[in-house]
This record gives C-alpha cells, structure tokens and sequence, in this order.
C-alpha cells in the first residue's frame, strides 16, 4: 500500500514538473514571438504570453503560476524588452518586470482557485482577465516610483506624463491583452479540464 502510494505521488509530481517545464517554454516562446512581430505592429505589443500563465496557474496551482509569471519577467529580462528602462534605472526595472509577472501569475491561480468550485469557466474568465490587470497594473505602479523622469522626457512635461504612461504606453497593450484572454476563454477552459483530466489520482 505504501509503495502504491509513493508510485502515485512520483508520478505525480514527474507529471507536475513535466507540465510546468512545457509551459515555461511556452511563455519563453511566445516573448520571443512578440518581440519578432513588434516591427509589424509598432503601435502595441501582440502578447499570449498571459494564456499559458493563467493555464497553469488553474491545471498546476497558485505557485505554477507564480513561476510562469516570474519566467515571463526573466524572458522579457534576457530578450532586451526593457533595456530602454534598464539603462535608465537597472535595479527598479528587474523589480518592476519580475514582479509584474509573478503577481499576475498568483493572482490568477488565486481568483481561479476561489471560483472553480462554483464554475470552471467563470473561473477561467476571471483568472483570464485579473492576469493582464495585475500585470499592467504593477507596470504603471513602477513607472511612477522608478521611471517617471524618464517617462516625463518622452511625455514632454511631468504634467504629461500619466496620460502618457495611460495611453501611449500601457491602452493599447492592455486592451489588447485583455481583448485576447476574452476571446481565448473556451481555449483556456478546454485546456484547463485537458490538464486536470491528466492528472494522476
């Protein structure tokens, strides 16, 4: 009985990491897919990377998604996303981009955590839409603790500046990431039950 027991959790913890380590790539994947696609659309930033972050956060747990959100942050770290902001203020810009991330990512697990038990799919929605406002939202909170001299240079003015930040920097993308979590619901649903009909009992 001991050794079934042992057997079950072995497999399910190979089974854990096996999911974790596939949609780490993932998130890696499609930062580097985004980035490969900004010369075609200059104006925001086309991201999936917060549809894998919300699965695993829902098929994994609270901590799956805290470490996606956090490889999300690394990724964007590494690839030269936010080297404008790194010259600037090295020390505020890796706090800003891997905390964004890794609250993004727990914040989902937690909200589908919550609501599962009352609907999968409302679950899902909810996570799917707090992941991009977590995310936005620590960046705009960073902005103005480490960035805004630099921001109100671009903006021309501090007095510009939060309708630069609101509009130039983070509408566009937000709306865009927040529009695509909604149309992705039944995806990250299906992928949701996929994962969980997977797992080892």
């Amino acid at each position: 009985m001991a050794n079934k027991e042992n057997s079950r959790a072995i497999q399910k913890r190979t089974l854990m990491l096996v999911q974790l380590g596939v949609l780490t790539a993932i998130v890696v994947i499609l930062q580097i897919i985004a980035i490969a696609m900004r010369p075609m659309f200059p104006a925001f930033t086309i991201s999936l990377v917060l549809l894998p972050i919300t699965v695993g956060a829902a098929i994994i747990g609270v901590h799956a998604g805290a470490w996606l959100g956090l490889a999300f942050g690394a990724a964007v770290l590494i690839s030269g996303d936010a080297n404008l902001f790194l010259v600037f203020n090295a020390p505020g810009t890796i706090l800003v981009v891997l905390a964004k991330g890794l609250l993004a990512g727990t914040a989902a697990g937690f909200v589908y955590k919550l609501l599962a038990s009352k609907s999968k799919t409302v679950a899902a929605a909810c996570a799917g839409i707090i992941c991009p406002i977590v995310n936005t939202g620590v960046f705009i909170v960073g902005s103005y603790l480490f960035f805004l001299p630099l921001i109100s240079e671009w903006a021309g003015g501090i007095e510009s500046s939060t309708t630069f930040i609101f509009f130039s920097m983070v509408g566009i993308n937000f709306l865009v990431e927040l529009g695509l979590n909604l149309v992705l619901i039944p995806v990250i649903v299906r992928l949701i039950e996929y994962g969980q009909d997977r797992r080892v009992t």
